[in-house]
């Protein structure tokens, strides 16, 4: 009897192994960070909140359900701690540019446009419920399917739709109205 990575043998029936907190770690960390920062945890509170995630994780795996994607799990636990701290703390901050610098700026031009870009797009997520915007970020800049955005927000697949399209106009709206108030000045 071999050794199984996807699953243990019991009796001669596969039944899935339970992920392993520090595979999580490994595989999904780089990824929490970034959802914890687009859904608005402040930089003082961020390595809390990335630490608070994995608590939960390590808490939770016993009863993880592979129903559908680890990541979507992950993600969930992201959205619910993200969305405590920022109530824990209140008004969040407008993002700064806090980001790691990018391996290869082609100008210091083109980096001071993409950290500007980065800064209207989070105080316009800022003005987003946390539904609407935990469906935004999840989808849109971290490419999640809809049904593993459903599932990470415990919520219908057509709920999760109507979310994003209240979000995608609510944004576009913003992006609209920041066009003209740049053609005015």
């Amino acid at each position: 009897m071999g050794t199984e990575p996807a699953s243990q043998v019991l009796g001669g029936t596969d039944v899935p192994a339970r992920p392993d907190p520090a595979t999580i770690f490994r595989e999904h960390g780089r990824f929490v960070h970034s959802v914890l920062r687009g859904l608005g945890v402040q930089k003082a509170d961020l390595e809390d909140a990335f630490q608070e995630v994995f608590m939960v994780v390590h808490r939770k795996i016993d009863a993880y359900e592979d129903r559908g994607s680890l990541r979507a799990w992950v993600y969930g636990i992201c959205v619910r701690v993200a969305i405590h701290v920022r109530r824990r703390r209140g008004k969040p901050e407008i993002a700064a540019a806090s980001f790691p610098e990018p391996v290869d700026p082609t100008t210091p031009a083109e980096l001071l446009s993409e950290q500007q870009a980065r800064r209207i797009l989070y105080s316009i997520l800022d003005q987003l419920d946390d539904d609407k915007r935990a469906v935004f970020v999840l989808y849109e800049l971290e490419e999640l399917s809809m049904p593993e955005v459903a599932q990470s927000l415990n919520c219908p697949v057509q709920t999760a739709y109507s979310r994003l399209r209240a979000a995608r106009a609510a944004v576009n709206e913003a992006i609209e109205s920041f066009r003209q108030q740049k053609e005015t000045r």
